[in-house]
């Protein structure tokens, strides 16, 4: 059993989940929170933690963002776009369970207080930003680095809370810009990453 509890957006969603793993969630309801819902993920986060699950579209980004916002400290699992879709449709209750198991592995802890250590610049020089291949790029680095997808401000945030040092950033990109970047690889696959569950 996760120790955590995992915040989805639905019941499908926590039918997904539950396919995958033993353990307890609470649903949003959509991206509609209410001020109820984030009481109630305030103390699972207080009492067991968290781990925010949601789907990889821009609803999904918008609840993580306003619980990221709301409530410090919450864990983040992330699936990309082709693990958690179905006929043209986005959400965790599309991933398969062997899917949902790597982004829990992977899950990332929030760390608001980190330097910055990959600046604006840097993602300027690396082309994801502002270019034609940067959202495919990003993609690809936040698959490697188990940081989902994100559009070009927040994938700079994202690096910073995440902790994501120069040298994992500059692996993930060689890897990127030698082809190799594959699904479902993650920090821990490159020898780093906090490892919990």
């Amino acid at each position: 059993m996760i120790r955590e509890i995992i915040v989805v957006e639905g019941r499908d969603d926590t039918a997904a989940v539950r396919r995958a793993v033993a353990a307890d969630t609470i649903e949003t309801g959509g991206s509609a929170l209410s001020e109820e819902v984030i009481a109630r993920i305030r103390l699972a986060q207080a009492t067991r933690g968290v781990i925010i699950l949601t789907d990889p579209d821009y609803p999904g980004e918008r609840i993580r963002r306003i619980l990221s916002a709301r409530v410090p400290g919450c864990k983040h699992a992330f699936l990309s776009r082709e693990e958690a879709s179905r006929d043209g449709k986005i959400g965790v209750e599309y991933a398969s369970p062997e899917a949902i198991r790597r982004a829990l592995a992977a899950v990332q802890t929030e760390m608001p207080e980190q330097p910055e250590s990959i600046t604006w610049e840097d993602l300027v020089a690396a082309g994801l930003c502002g270019g034609p291949e940067a959202r495919r790029r990003r993609e690809a680095m936040g698959r490697l680095l188990g940081i989902g997808y994100a559009n070009a401000r927040q994938f700079h945030k994202r690096l910073r809370v995440f902790g994501v040092s120069r040298e994992m950033f500059y692996c993930a990109l060689r890897e990127v810009e030698e082809g190799h970047a594959v699904a479902g690889v993650g920090r821990d696959d490159m020898g780093e990453g906090d490892g919990e569950t």
